[in-house]
């Protein structure tokens, strides 16, 4: 056959027209595997996409939302009770706030030498040429004098360094943590919170009130024992190290219901890395200075705590005619598919594949 004959039979060919034919065959293997087919996408479309994730409705999964943090707690260091204004950064907070579990305190610090630690990178030193005059190495802590000097009370010697002076002290605290949400869908007009309206006594039920998925699911004061048991970590292993956490606050509203069955749930999980790397774990340091005989003092300190970061995802759904239609249609030509794999299979794998073939193509000329 020449090029121009197979043109002209493919351009004949393009304008001829296919009708399906109705043929009904009498294998019941191929009967099974068609009904088994159609029963598959069948089930895919009723239990999945209109049952599971309710494809007759119109969603919105980009909601507006708000979050209110506070804590509330004593610690004790020493003799001394402090509050939630030296433990909590920042004592209100919105959707990330800061607990310190554990503080490392350096009282009455002033300008002056000691020994650098020995952890820093070349601080140890046996003799004074060792030590390099006015050289600040940046993972230290501060500028070195020149002097080999006995480290404290130990046999070795590190470099002296001018700086503020340092002594250590820990502590460790239990706090509890409340937090606000609300979320708008202003496509829908709907406004939640995860607070039950009481207006006799809602006050008071928060006072004494601690989040139980169960008993109380409308309370919005969490313990962090509480919080770090369900991120699956050791409560004494945050307190040594501090963590980063998350908080996730889930809104999935079905709003064909009730609007009070609209109701957040809660979720946790570490989100620092921990695997023995040097940034594992959550810590910072501040100060306070005051005088004293003319002289500028600070304590220095460094905490070790969590740090909760809240975040909030949303979706609602309601009933619409559109999404329903579309994915109606869809379903019903899904289902036509189950005639084209059954075809495919007739004339490609059962014997006697040429009597079926012979018999559902025809030719028709007029």
């Amino acid at each position: 056959m020449g090029l121009l004959e197979f043109i002209k039979d493919y351009f004949l060919g393009f304008w001829d027209y296919e009708t399906p034919k109705v043929m009904v065959v009498k294998n019941k293997k191929l009967g099974v595997i068609y009904r088994g087919v159609q029963f598959l996408v069948i089930t895919y479309f009723i239990w999945y996409v209109f049952i599971s994730q309710k494809a007759y409705q119109d969603s919105e999964t980009r909601p507006e939302s708000s979050v209110y943090t506070k804590m509330k707690g004593t610690a004790l260091q020493g003799d001394h009770i402090l509050d939630m204004v030296e433990y909590v950064r920042p004592s209100e907070g919105g959707d990330v706030i800061s607990t310190i579990l554990r503080r490392e305190v350096t009282h009455n610090q002033r300008q002056g030498t000691c020994a650098e630690h020995f952890t820093v990178p070349s601080a140890n030193c046996s003799k004074d040429a060792d030590c390099t005059s006015r050289e600040v190495n940046f993972d230290g802590n501060g500028q070195r004098t020149g002097r080999c000097v006995p480290y404290y009370n130990q046999a070795f010697k590190t470099c002296e360094i001018q700086t503020w002076s340092v002594t250590n002290k820990m502590t460790a605290i239990n706090f509890t943590v409340y937090i606000k949400n609300a979320i708008h869908f202003p496509k829908f007009k709907v406004l939640r919170g995860n607070i039950k309206p009481n207006k006799r006594n809602g006050q008071k039920y928060l006072n004494k009130c601690h989040y139980n998925e169960k008993e109380h699911p409308y309370c919005p004061i969490f313990r962090l024992g509480y919080i770090a048991e369900q991120a699956r970590e050791k409560f004494s292993e945050l307190c040594r190290t501090g963590g980063v956490i998350g908080v996730f606050i889930n809104w999935k509203c079905d709003l064909d219901l009730d609007p009070s069955e609209c109701t957040p749930t809660y979720s946790f999980r570490r989100l620092d890395l921990r695997k023995n790397l040097p940034s594992s774990g959550y810590n910072f340091r501040f100060a306070k200075y005051y005088s004293k005989d003319g002289e500028e003092f600070r304590t220095l300190i460094k905490a070790f705590g969590i740090r909760l970061d809240v975040i909030v995802h949303g979706h609602a759904g309601r009933f619409s005619i559109i999404p329903t239609i579309i994915n109606t249609v869809t379903a019903m030509t899904s289902v036509g598919i189950c005639s084209i794999i059954c075809d495919w299979i007739m004339l490609t794998f059962i014997d006697k594949n040429d009597i079926y073939s012979d018999r559902k193509f025809d030719d028709v000329r007029q």
